[in-house]
């Protein structure tokens, strides 16, 4: 089935948003390098970098003049993105262009599922108005300042607040600023972002109510601390980060297509799998557990995502049954927002782990899961919090806690593999994983590239983020 899609405008002037054609034909050649050859450090803009008497040269002015929301679906493969709770085959993205001038453009997306993407276009339309003819290096001077003022819109706040259609918006216009910006300075997001000063980090964040746990100075404190051994950690740019492979174990595959497609992902050098859980009998579960383990052997690294579907009754025993298949971490086991519950479990079924996230929506409830001990690793999504600026701070949270954070790819892993680089390289967190869904790779202008299973830095401007559909690339 092909691809769906509708588009509404705001215009601020007869600007023509072209996307993923001036700014990446200026930069045809900047494809992704091969693993052995990143161009670590090099200075993709020199307009950016201080002139010999140590000043700052003018940036050049990208105003936005124009705001358009795409309700962008692309069906899949019988079977695929299927979970205990949610079965349609259907992946769907609210996508924000935000055009300015020379045809560049800044892209951001949200996940859905179906129907409900249409709201959150609706909701792009109204949230986004502010941000009409700003200047987009302005905008980004002060980002979290402006972040809070979308997110507390004194109508649209009470669909929230922070959380819901409403939040979804903010993260698809949150993710095409860093998109457009990230563009007007010619660099791929995760330079853009490493090579910034912990001021300027900061300034891209809205702390509140969070001020009692972390606060600037806390935030400032620990970029200042990472910045000695910064160098050490740079070498993830020349492996590629780790990811781990989500497609082989939906719920509705059987045995046979299982191991047809964790073979075939062993071949690409993955390493580390996940398995839908949550099926109607529990020994179902404990089959296919017991037969993923045996494919991928004792060296192999396991995940269970049960996709909220058990209560706390049932998921006590089932994760115990579980953990004799040695799980990485079992996901999201009951729902979201029952943060009792997963202290509950967790304390339980130690020293299994327990991995969220997905569905938590901002930054205040995960600061509560931290606080009392109901997470051990952290699956922020920038598709489900309130965009990079948010996950960033979710970040500087779970480093506060000493946690570890494995984001959920509601993006297919095209943004999340900019911001898993700034989390090694800036904040010193662990190597870890980042999720790998490959259904929608054609649909990108610039899918992101794996090569052994590792995600390859990329070297586009930008946030990976432009799709084809959008663009008139067709597949």
């Amino acid at each position: 089935m092909l691809p769906k899609i509708a588009a509404k405008t705001y215009n601020m002037s007869a600007h023509v948003c072209s996307v993923g054609e001036s700014a990446h034909e200026q930069n045809s050649s900047a494809r992704h390098a091969d693993l052995g050859d990143f161009r670590v450090g090099e200075k993709r803009a020199e307009a950016w970098h201080p002139d010999d008497n140590g000043k700052i040269k003018t940036m050049p002015d990208y105003a936005i003049e124009s705001i358009t929301t795409w309700d962008a679906r692309f069906p899949l493969p019988d079977g695929a993105g299927m979970d205990a709770l949610h079965t349609n085959s259907e992946y769907c993205f609210a996508v924000t262009l935000l055009g300015s001038r020379d045809g560049l453009c800044g892209t951001g997306i949200a996940l859905t599922l179906g129907e409900g993407n249409r709201l959150v276009c609706e909701a792009i339309e109204l949230l986004a108005r502010p941000l009409a003819n700003m200047e987009i290096e302005e905008l980004m001077s002060d980002f979290g300042r402006m972040s809070r003022r979308l997110a507390d819109d004194p109508s649209l706040r009470w669909l929230g607040p922070h959380k819901g259609v409403i939040h979804l918006a903010l993260a698809s216009i949150t993710n095409a600023c860093f998109d457009l910006w990230a563009k007007s300075r010619k660099l791929p997001l995760w330079k853009l972002l490493i090579d910034l000063t912990p001021e300027e980090v900061v300034r891209l964040l809205d702390l509140s109510y969070l001020e009692e746990i972390l606060g600037e100075q806390d935030t400032l404190q620990l970029l200042r601390s990472k910045i000695a051994d910064r160098t050490e950690r740079m070498s993830v740019l020349r492996s590629g980060y780790p990811g781990y492979d989500t497609s082989v174990g939906w719920i509705s595959y059987d045995d046979r297509k299982v191991r047809e497609l964790t073979a075939r992902a062993i071949d690409q050098g993955f390493r580390a799998f996940k398995l839908k859980v949550g099926s109607a009998e529990n020994g179902r579960d404990l089959r296919r557990a017991a037969m993923l383990r045996e494919c991928i052997g004792n060296s192999g690294t396991l995940m269970f995502d049960a996709n909220q579907s058990w209560s706390l009754p049932v998921a006590i025993p089932i994760c115990r049954s579980l953990a004799a298949y040695r799980p990485l971490w079992i996901e999201e086991p009951t729902h979201p927002d029952d943060i009792r519950a997963h202290v509950t479990l967790a304390e339980q079924i130690a020293p299994v782990k327990i991995a969220a996230g997905e569905h938590i929506p901002n930054r205040i409830l995960f600061k509560n899961f931290m606080q009392a001990g109901g997470l051990h690793y952290v699956q922020a999504d920038c598709t489900r919090l309130a965009g990079v600026s948010e996950f960033l701070t979710v970040s500087f949270l779970a480093k506060k806690f000493g946690l570890p954070v494995a984001p959920h790819v509601g993006d297919m892993g095209q943004l999340h593999q900019h911001l898993v680089l700034f989390n090694h390289v800036a904040l010193g967190h662990q190597i870890l994983f980042l999720e790998h869904i490959p259904h929608l790779r054609s649909h990108f202008v610039f899918p992101a590239h794996l090569k052994d299973g590792r995600y390859a830095p990329p070297q586009e401007p930008g946030a990976s983020c432009d799709l084809r559909l959008v663009s008139g690339k067709n597949p």
